[in-house]
């Protein structure tokens, strides 16, 4: 008998303002709605911290063996989902929660530049707009928490993981209509990684 596969899906813990940060809640959205038959859906709350979340995202590789991994962040200001197609290993000068800075302002010492998803995010993104859904395709995640975990999902999962920029205004910015979006977002991409 196949096991299922697994999906984690993150999102991150209080930023500024945001006492319960929309992309968690929309991470607990998913895990309610599914990814669909024989996908097990893990989510995992990551804090606004660069040493708890390489450790964390670590472990999830090594003790999970995801089949995807999907770290979902928060775009400030924003009022469309963003795929994010690019993460970038240098630049990280901006402080967390704790106050802190990555050393040397890496994610992965002596790892390439930046590294891509194996999904396509521009072809999700064009299947969605064509839909008439406000989907946008990215390669600047930002060089902050979501760009940082990221880039140590991509470089431990070999690609296999994407970034969603969740917004933080407008319609979207509701559970009710941000959640079966992104339930189909992400089914779409899991699409993608089945194909030969």
């Amino acid at each position: 008998m196949d096991k299922n596969d697994t999906v984690v899906v993150t999102g991150f813990g209080p930023f500024r303002q945001f006492l319960v940060n929309p992309s968690w809640k929309a991470a607990q959205g998913l895990k309610l709605v599914g990814l669909g038959e024989r996908i097990d859906v893990y989510i995992k709350e990551l804090p606004v911290s660069y040493v708890k979340t390489q450790r964390i995202v670590a472990e999830l590789w090594q003790t999970l063996h995801p089949k995807f991994v999907v770290h979902l962040g928060l775009a400030r200001g924003s009022s469309v989902i963003t795929l994010e197609q690019t993460g970038r290993n240098s630049g990280y000068s901006d402080r967390d929660v704790r106050g802190s800075c990555p050393e040397r302002h890496l994610c992965v010492e002596g790892g390439p530049e930046k590294l891509d998803s194996v999904i396509n995010m521009k072809a999700v993104s064009k299947h969605f707009r064509k839909a008439g859904t406000d989907v946008i395709y990215s390669r600047d995640a930002g060089r902050y928490l979501c760009d940082f975990a990221y880039y140590c999902s991509l470089h431990g999962g070999r690609g296999r993981a994407a970034l969603i920029h969740v917004p933080s205004s407008g319609s979207l910015a509701s559970a009710d209509r941000l959640v079966p979006l992104l339930q189909a977002v992400i089914r779409t991409m899991l699409e993608q990684l089945t194909d030969p």
